[in-house]
């Protein structure tokens, strides 16, 4: 049971920075005028996936832990939930991440804000993916 608690937590702290991300700094950095736009967004993303993709593996592994240890479907669930956001990112995201990535930041970029907006309408599903995963690790403790 301290496995799927665990889980719920890691789980929830995922959802709630992929939140933060999408209704806090994306709305935030937006605002920006292109060039600074762009400054903000490759440090920040950098970061952010460093952060969140190793939250989604400790969460996945705490998940399968709790599963084997209980047997309650809603861990493993919340486990598939939980690194869905991996392949998500890796196949959907990437070509845009790199896209920006590879930007230089120090002139203005027209393509920019375009690719921003795309990213963060690709993060949203990041968000849903965390907070389904949550859900899913309540409910196995419940």
């Amino acid at each position: 049971m301290f496995a799927g608690l665990l889980a719920l937590t890691v789980a929830a702290a995922f959802a709630g920075a992929a939140i933060y991300v999408s209704v806090a700094e994306q709305p935030a950095r937006l605002r920006l005028d292109d060039r600074a736009l762009l400054q903000e967004w490759q440090p920040s993303y950098k970061r952010g996936a460093a952060m969140q993709a190793s939250i989604a593996v400790v969460a996945c592994i705490l998940g399968v832990i709790a599963w084997w240890q209980t047997g309650i479907l809603a861990h493993l669930i919340g486990a598939v939930l939980i690194i869905l956001p991996w392949p998500w990112t890796l196949i959907v995201m990437m070509p845009t991440n790199r896209l920006l990535e590879a930007m230089d930041a120090a002139v203005t970029n027209p393509d920019a804000r375009n690719l921003i907006v795309k990213w963060g309408n690709f993060h949203l599903v990041r968000a849903a993916l965390g907070v389904l995963a949550a859900l899913a690790f309540l409910a196995g403790s419940a």
